[in-house]
């Protein structure tokens, strides 16, 4: 068995030419050196170096020469492996993050930028989905609008209140009774996620809005409503931009909120980068305001 120890020494005094100050920069005594050296040369059965004696530099056998390069490669190989360690350890990894575009668009540059100012090396891989089912297969963390269920740990970030809405001349300032939804042109998401729970809601109580266009884009949303095709519910968090040409109402009473939550594979322990991703989402989550209007 050769150990890493033993060939650094062979390295040594290759690069020296001498056992004597090949100890000197390994830090070892000479007696130490050629007794690391009699160890290899009893596991390579042959002789590493002519030694001729006196002032003459000692000279690699073929046998050495041989070890050396292998010696070498699994050298620089753990000082790669170290490194590694290391950069890991620093944080200076990768770190791979399920996202939705809610999320995307308002907390996720905040952490992506604390993550790029602490960690400069560290490689950034983001997924997008709009899933009712959170799945981890691959990845660190999650943002999700829903709890994660068994083998899944979480974090709550916020409540995400929903808001109708409208262009500005369409409703009286103030709140709106839930029961003026009924039978209104709206402007929705897809009946997934939340907004399944939303319509639920309205459901139960009998009330049913005409859904006259529907969408993903949180974007394609707000300019329907611009354009005068109807109001929409719209979580808070996709419409956190002052924006003139629409007024935001509260509505009595109020629908249950949506839930954000920062999912990870339950038992697993976390690197340095997603341990300081999730310290980034939560400090981004309590710094939202979601009350003004």
């Amino acid at each position: 068995m050769y150990e890493l120890r033993h060939l650094a020494t062979l390295a040594a005094v290759a690069d020296e030419g001498s056992f004597g100050r090949a100890a000197s920069r390994l830090g070892y005594t000479q007696s130490s050196v050629s007794q690391q050296i009699a160890v290899l040369e009893k596991t390579a059965r042959g002789p590493l170096f002519d030694r001729p004696g006196g002032p003459k530099p000692v000279r690699i056998t073929p046998l050495g020469a041989v070890l050396l390069q292998h010696a070498r490669d699994l050298l620089r190989r753990a000082d790669e492996l170290s490194d590694g360690i290391e950069r890991f350890r620093a944080g200076d990894s990768r770190i791979d993050i399920g996202t939705f575009q809610t999320v995307s668009n308002t907390l996720l540059p905040q952490v992506i930028r604390g993550l790029r100012d602490a960690h400069p090396g560290c490689d950034i891989r983001l997924f997008e989905e709009e899933t009712d089912d959170p799945d981890l297969t691959g990845l660190d963390l999650m943002f999700f609008d829903g709890c994660g269920g068994d083998g899944i740990d979480q974090l709550k970030l916020l409540d995400d209140p929903y808001v109708l809405v409208a262009r500005p001349d369409h409703f009286p300032a103030g709140p709106v009774p839930l029961e003026t939804l009924d039978g209104l042109p709206l402007v929705a998401h897809p009946p997934i996620c939340h907004q399944a729970v939303v319509e639920d809601f309205l459901r139960a109580r009998t009330i049913r809005p005409q859904f006259v266009f529907r969408t993903e884009g949180n974007e394609a949303l707000l300019a329907m409503v611009r354009a005068g095709l109807g109001a929409a519910l719209a979580p808070r968090l996709a419409v956190l931009r002052d924006d003139p040409s629409l007024t935001l109402h509260e509505l009595t009473p109020e629908l249950p909120a949506r839930e954000i939550f920062l999912l990870w594979q339950a038992g697993r322990t976390h690197s340095p980068l997603a341990a300081h991703a999730i310290e980034l989402a939560r400090s981004a989550a309590a710094g939202l305001n979601l009350t003004d209007g």
